[in-house]
């Protein structure tokens, strides 16, 4: 039975707290840190497992971060295939100033991978058996990474009849873009670096979607629009699907979560209106939760119920 396969090429241990009030130069008392995996794609299996739907994260990992992050992946039942590398795992941390509900997000640098554990990766990919069903590629390239990385992944997805989905920015973007993709996830201003096209509303991010799926380069085309929602496009069809309200506690994962969303629909074959609706409801439904934390499957499923009606 063919799969889903994510690849992160940035992974990250999510640490997370929270104090009563940022002040300088205080030491501050924080409340026992939470400890999540995270990275694009291992977001992305994270938010599928949600779902109950099963993938196979693979990832760089390194030193002692990187055997936790793979101890907090086992904890969670998501399968996974590291490849090791000389250089650790790296750390964000996130710090929640309580007195005003403000939340501060400190990123550190993506881990540089080596040509040679660049190379393991595609190996990786390509020695998969059974052959995936999708191919997700989300988040950042670490330093280093040559930028037709996506390129080659997106001819192993080809050869092996796999949809490539991928949700990136800069120049690996460019580079995916031009070897052909089955589904996009950029927010407007990637879609308007990509195209020329200053995208300013649903008429010119249509507009310049359709330039990217007009060229057959691209069959799904989902551009993030913020608080206003998404707009997705295809070769004969286009809708700005607005955003649900719902209280809004923390953005992390929210976009990783769009994409589980969308990759579910296309999994389950749903329509475009319903995969496209997924993808959101996934989203916003991770925005009601604290921190790192990713969606509430229930929660997540009552906003896809009501983007039915919209």
């Amino acid at each position: 039975m063919k799969h889903i396969v994510t690849i992160t090429l940035s992974p990250t241990i999510d640490k997370s707290t929270s104090v009563e009030k940022l002040m300088p130069d205080h030491k501050l008392a924080c409340e026992p840190a939470v400890f999540e995996p995270g990275g694009g794609g291992i977001n992305v299996s994270r938010a599928l497992k949600r779902l109950n739907v099963n993938s196979v994260a693979i990832f760089p990992s390194g030193g002692i971060t990187g055997q936790l992050l793979e101890k907090l992946l086992k904890e969670e039942r998501i399968n996974y295939q590291p490849v090791l590398t000389e250089n650790m795992t790296r750390q964000n941390f996130i710090v929640v100033d309580r007195s005003v509900g403000e939340q501060y997000r400190f990123g550190m640098p993506a881990v540089a991978l080596h040509q040679k554990e660049e190379r393991e990766i595609v190996n990786a990919i390509k020695q998969l058996s059974p052959k995936p069903k999708f191919i997700v590629i989300s988040g950042s390239m670490p330093p280093g990474m040559h930028n037709d990385f996506i390129a080659k992944i997106a001819r192993i997805a080809r050869q092996d009849d796999a949809r490539l989905i991928v949700d990136t920015s800069g120049e690996a973007l460019k580079s995916a873009v031009e070897e052909g993709v089955y589904l996009l996830k950029p927010n407007q201003n990637e879609l308007g670096k990509l195209t020329g096209i200053k995208t300013e509303d649903e008429q010119s991010v249509t507009e310049a979607a359709r330039q990217i799926i007009d060229r057959g380069k691209c069959e799904i085309i989902v551009v993030s629009m913020g608080e206003l929602g998404a707009v997705i496009v295809t070769k004969d069809y286009s809708e700005l699907i607005p955003a649900p309200q719902v209280p809004k506690r923390s953005t992390v994962g929210a976009g990783d979560s769009m994409v589980a969303g969308l990759v579910y629909g296309c999994e389950k074959g749903m329509n475009i209106k319903q995969m496209a609706r997924m993808g959101i409801a996934c989203g916003s439904a991770t925005t009601m939760n604290p921190g790192t934390e990713l969606f509430n499957r229930d929660e997540a499923m009552k906003l896809y119920e009501q983007l039915l009606k919209v």
